[in-house]
C-alpha cells in the first residue's frame, strides 16, 4: 500500500492542476446534486421495533388522524394583561390562515377548546340541577299520590258507611211499608213511604257513581306511580352519566388552552404526517407565517418541535474553534501558506461530504443531526490528515530531499498511516450500523463518508497542493538553511533523543497520576441517564425556550411533554359503554403518580382506537416523566389481564425515552466490539499483546472520563453557565455511543502516529526505554498540534447555536484532551517502560500468520532514500 501511495503522490504532483480540477469539479458536482436533488431532513428521530413506534405503526392504519406530528404555538400578552376579544379574534383569524398551508391538516384553537370545556363544565352544572330538581319533583309526586291514595281510600270507607247505611234506611224503609200496608194505613202514608224508595235509588246510584270516580282516580294514580318509577329508573340511569361525565371533568380539571389569567393561549397545530416523517420546510412554513402576522400587542412563541432545525450549521462558536486552529498551525508550520492549506482542503472535504449527504437526504430519511456531524469530523480529521503529510514533508524537505521525491515519500508513508487510521475511524463509525438503530447507523454513515473524503483528499489533494506551493511551504529562514545544506543532520533524528520524556523518566508516577484524574473524572459517568434536550435546554433567548417558560408558568411543566396513551379494543365499543370507558380508563390513568390531567381526546370511527392525552405534572425530562411512562405500560398490562384493551404509550416523551433505553441496552456490545478491534488492530499493527491492551485500557479510562465529564457539565449543571447549559438535563441519548465511535478512531490515530515510531526504533535495535523516548520526541509535536486542533474544531461546536450539538462538541474535546494528552502521551509511555521488552512479546505462531503491516511506510522510506 504504501508503494501505491507513493505513485499516488508522485502522479498528484506531477499533475497538480488537474488533481485540484478533479476536486473543483467533483465539489461543483457534489453542490449541484445536493441543489437539485431537493434533499430534506428530519427534526425528529424514531426507532423502528420500540413500544412506541410499535403504537405509531398502529395508529397509521387503524386511527390515521391520531398518529400525526403536531406542534404547540403560544400566544401571550405583551403586558401581562388579559387577551382581549380582538386579540382573540386576531389569533383565531391568524390560526385559520395557517390551516390553508400544504402539510397542515388541523389546528386546535385554544378558545374553542376553551368554549368547549367551559360548556362542558356548564352542561354538566346544568344537568345536575335538573336532576336534583327531577329527584325534587319525583319525591313530592311520590307524597302527592301518597296522600291522594289516602284520600281516596277515605271516600272509599265513606261510601261503604254510606252504603251500608242506605242498606239500613231501605231495610226500615221496606219493613215500614210492609207494616202500613199490613196495618191497612191510609194510601197516602204508604205512597209517601212508597216515594222514599226513590231517594235511597238515588243515594245508591250516587254512591256508585262515586265509587267509579276513586276507581278511575286509582287508576290514574297508578299510572301516575309508574311514571314516576320510569322517571326515577331514568335519572338513575342519568345520574349515572352524570357522575361518569363529572368524574371526566375531574381528571381533566388541570387541563386547559387559556391560561387562569387569560394572558396566555396555546395553540396546537396537527399536520398530515407523522412526527418522524415531517420535513423542516413543512414546519417552518407555519412559524413564518404566524411571525408575518404580527399581531400587535400579542408575543408568538413556538414549541422545540416547530423550531428545530439546522439551519446554519456553522456559527459563531464553529468559526472561532477554526480560527484558533489556524493559529496553532501557523505557530506550528511558521507560513500563512502552511497554516491555510489544511483548512483549505478540510473546508474542500467538508463541503463535498456534505453536498453529498444532502442530495442524498432526498432519497433517504435522514435527522437534522447528521450533516452536522459529518462537518464536525470532516473539519477536524481533514485539518489533521492534511497536516500529518505536511509535517513528513517539510521534514523531509528541511533534510535536503528533492520537493516531489519528498511529496511522493511523505504520501507513502504519512499517507499510509493516514489511510490506515482514516479506515480505522471509517469501521468504528460504519459499525454503529450493528446497533440496530437506524438513525444512529445512518448518522455512522454519512460520518464515515466525510472520514473517506477527507482521507481520499489528504492522499491527493495535499501532493497536488504541495507540488503547486513548492518550497514556500517552508518558512524564509527554513529554505535557507536547507540552501545551505545545514538542516541535514539537524533533522537526522528528533531533537535530544537520547534524553528521556518526563512519561518515561518516572513511569510509576506518570502512570498512577493519568488513572487517578482519569477515574475522579470517571466518576460522575455512574448516574449517567439519557434522553433528548427540550425546550428548557435552549438559548434563553430562544423561542423555544421561551415557549417552554411560558407553557410551564402558565399551564405547568407537564404541558410541554404531554403523553398519548392508546387503548386499542378487540371489539367496538358500543355507545352506551363508551363514556363508561372512557372514565375508567382515565380515572386510572389519573391516579398513577406525577399525572396532572388526563383528557379522552378522540376515539376512532370504527370505536375500537381511543385516544386519552396524559399530562404529567413533572418536567420533560425528569426521571419521574420516565417513571411515568413506564407506569402506564404497567397499567396496559393490567387491563390486558382484565381484558379491558391493550394500552400503549407513544409521542415524543415516550419516543425519546424509548430511544434512550434502546442505545443504553446497545452500549455495552457496542463498546466491546471496538475494544475487541482496537486489540486485532493493534496486534495486526505493532505485533505485540501488551501493547494493545495497554490502548485498550487507556481508551476505557478515556471514554469513562468523557463520559463523566459531561454528566457533571451538562446533567448536573457544574460550569453551566460556561458552556450555555440553560437548564441541566439528561445526556443526549446517543452521545455515548458516538463518543465511542469518534474517540476510538481517533484514539487509534494517536497510537499509530506515536507507537510507529517507537515500534521502528526497537525494530532497528533500541531498547524499550529508548525506543519508547525515540517514538516520543518523533512524533509528538505533530501530535501535540494535530490534537490541539481537534480540540479547538470540535471545542468550537460546544458552543454551538445548535443545542443538541453542543454536549457532542464538548464530549469530543474532552476526549481528545484526555486520550492525545494524558493515554498516548503519558500513560501508555509509562506502562511501556515498566513493562520493559515484555512490551513486544507476541507468540511466534501468531507473530508468523500475522501479514507485515508496515503503517508508517518504513520500509519504502529506507528504499527510496537509499
Amino acid at each position: 500500500m504504501a508503494s501505491l501511495l507513493y505513485r499516488l503522490g508522485n502522479f498528484s504532483a506531477r499533475r497538480a492542476w488537474f488533481v485540484v480540477l478533479a476536486w473543483v469539479i467533483i465539489l461543483a458536482a457534489a453542490g449541484g446534486a445536493a441543489l437539485t436533488a431537493g434533499g430534506k431532513f428530519t427534526s425528529s428521530m424514531s426507532i423502528n421495533g420500540v413500544p412506541s413506534q410499535v403504537v405509531i405503526e398502529q395508529l397509521k392504519k387503524s386511527f390515521p388522524a391520531a398518529s400525526r406530528g403536531s406542534g404547540q404555538v403560544i400566544f401571550q400578552k405583551a403586558d401581562g394583561s388579559k387577551l382581549n376579544t380582538d386579540d382573540r379574534a386576531a389569533i383565531t383569524a391568524a390560526l385559520e390562515g395557517v390551516l390553508t398551508l400544504d402539510g397542515v391538516s388541523d389546528i386546535i384553537n385554544p378558545f374553542t377548546v376553551e368554549e368547549e370545556i367551559n360548556s362542558q363544565r356548564a352542561d354538566v352544572a346544568d344537568s345536575w340541577k335538573k336532576i336534583t330538581d327531577g329527584e325534587k319533583a319525583i319525591a313530592d309526586g311520590k307524597v302527592e299520590i301518597a296522600s291522594n291514595k289516602t284520600k281516596l281510600s277515605d271516600g272509599i270507607k265513606k261510601l261503604d258507611a254510606a252504603e251500608a247505611k242506605l242498606k239500613t234506611q231501605s231495610a226500615q224503609l221496606e219493613a215500614g211499608i210492609a207494616q202500613a200496608q199490613a196495618a191497612g194505613a191510609p194510601q197516602a202514608q204508604v205512597d209517601a213511604l212508597i216515594a222514599q224508595r226513590a231517594q235511597i235509588a238515588g243515594g245508591f246510584a250516587e254512591i256508585i257513581k262515586q265509587r267509579a270516580a276513586i276507581v278511575a282516580g286509582q287508576d290514574k294514580l297508578v299510572e301516575a306511580e309508574a311514571k314516576l318509577v320510569s322517571s326515577a329508573d331514568d335519572l338513575v340511569t342519568g345520574k349515572a352519566d352524570l357522575e361518569l361525565a363529572d368524574q371526566l371533568l375531574k381528571v381533566s380539571k388541570n387541563f386547559g388552552t387559556v391560561s387562569n389569567d387569560g394572558s396566555v393561549a396555546l395553540a396546537t397545530v396537527q399536520f398530515d404526517k407523522p412526527g418522524a416523517e415531517l420535513e423542516e420546510p413543512t414546519k417552518m412554513a407555519v412559524v413564518d407565517f404566524l411571525k408575518e402576522g404580527n399581531i400587535p400587542g400579542v408575543n408568538i412563541e413556538f414549541s422545540q418541535d416547530l423550531l428545530r432545525s439546522v439551519e446554519g450549521i456553522l456559527g459563531v462558536g464553529e468559526i472561532v474553534g477554526l480560527v484558533i486552529a489556524a493559529i496553532v498551525l501557523f505557530i506550528m508550520l511558521g507560513t500563512f501558506i502552511g497554516a491555510g492549506l489544511p483548512l483549505i482542503l478540510a473546508v474542500i472535504g467538508v463541503g463535498v461530504s456534505g453536498a453529498v449527504t444532502f442530495a442524498l437526504s432526498s432519497v433517504i430519511e435522514m435527522s437534522s443531526t447528521t450533516p452536522v456531524l459529518g462537518v464536525m469530523l470532516g473539519l477536524a480529521v481533514g485539518i489533521d490528515y492534511a497536516l500529518f503529510i505536511l509535517n513528513r514533508h517539510r521534514r523531509q524537505l528541511k533534510a535536503g530531499v528533492e520537493l516531489r521525491e519528498s511529496i511522493a515519500l511523505a504520501t507513502g508513508t504519512s499517507g499510509n498511516a493516514v489511510l490506515f487510521a482514516g479506515i480505522t475511524v471509517i469501521i468504528a463509525l460504519a459499525a454503529l450500523n450493528l446497533t440496530g438503530i437506524d438513525f444512529v447507523g445512518l448518522m455512522g454513515s454519512m460520518g464515515s463518508l466525510s472520514i473517506a473524503v477527507s482521507v481520499a483528499i489528504a492522499i491527493t489533494g495535499t501532493p497536488a497542493i504541495l507540488s503547486l506551493v513548492g518550497n514556500r511551504i517552508l518558512s524564509k529562514k527554513e529554505r535557507s538553511a536547507v540552501a545551505e545544506g545545514t538542516h541535514f543532520q539537524e533533522n537526522a533524528e528528533p531533537k535530544n533523543a537520547g534524553k528521556p520524556v518526563w512519561a518515561n523518566k518516572h513511569p510509576w508516577i506518570a502512570l498512577l497520576t493519568v488513572v487517578a484524574v482519569l477515574g475522579i473524572a470517571a466518576i460522575p459517568a455512574s448516574s449517567m441517564r439519557l434522553g433528548l434536550p427540550d425546550g428548557s435546554a435552549e438559548e434563553r433567548e430562544s423561542s423555544a425556550f421561551k415557549a417552554y417558560t411560558i407553557t410551564s408558568e402558565a399551564f405547568g411543566p407537564g404541558f410541554n411533554a404531554q403523553i398519548p396513551a392508546v387503548l386499542t379494543l378487540e371489539n367496538a365499543v358500543s355507545e352506551d359503554d363508551k363514556l363508561a370507558l372512557q372514565a375508567k380508563v382515565a380515572t386510572e390513568l389519573f391516579e398513577l403518580e406525577n399525572v396532572a390531567a388526563v383528557v379522552p381526546a378522540a376515539i376512532s370511527d370504527d370505536k375500537k382506537t381511543l385516544l386519552f392525552q396524559v399530562v404529567p405534572s413533572v418536567d420533560p425530562s425528569s426521571e419521574e416523566t420516565e417513571t411515568l411512562v413506564y407506569d402506564i405500560r404497567a397499567l396496559g398490562e393490567k387491563f390486558e389481564a382484565e381484558q379491558v384493551g391493550e394500552l400503549g404509550v407513544t409521542g415524543i416523551t415516550a419516543t425519546n425515552i424509548d430511544i434512550s433505553k434502546k442505545i443504553a441496552d446497545v452500549l455495552p456490545l457496542y463498546l466491546g466490539t471496538v475494544l475487541l478491534l482496537s486489540m486485532l488492530l493493534l496486534i495486526l499493527v505493532f505485533r505485540s499483546i501488551l501493547i494493545p491492551l495497554i490502548a485498550a485500557g487507556g481508551f476505557l479510562l478515556t471514554i469513562f472520563a468523557t463520559f463523566g465529564s459531561v454528566v457533571a457539565v451538562y446533567q448536573w449543571g457544574w460550569l453551566a453557565d460556561w458552556f450555555g447549559v440553560t437548564t441541566p438535563g439528561p445526556v443526549l441519548s446517543f452521545l455515548p455511543i458516538f463518543l465511542i465511535g469518534i474517540l476510538f478512531g481517533l484514539a487509534m490515530d494517536y497510537q499509530l502516529f506515536l507507537v510507529s515510531g517507537m515500534r521502528e526504533a526497537y525494530s532497528h535495535g533500541k531498547d524499550t526505554n529508548a525506543s519508547v523516548n525515540y517514538g516520543i520526541r518523533l512524533s509528538r509535536a505533530v501530535v501535540v498540534a494535530a490534537a490541539l486542533i481537534m480540540i479547538t474544531v470540535f471545542g468550537g461546536f460546544a458552543f454551538s447555536h445548535l443545542t443538541m450539538i453542543r454536549p457532542m462538541g464538548f464530549g469530543l474535546a474532552v476526549g481528545v484532551l484526555a486520550d492525545a494528552f494524558l493515554v498516548r502521551m503519558l500513560l501508555v509511555p509509562a506502562a511501556m517502560t515498566i513493562f520493559g521488552k515484555a512490551t513486544w512479546w507476541i507468540p511466534k505462531w501468531l507473530d508468523r500468520i500475522l501479514p507485515d503491516v508496515d503503517v508508517e511506510g518504513t520500509k519504502l522510506e529506507g528504499k527510496q532514500l537509499h
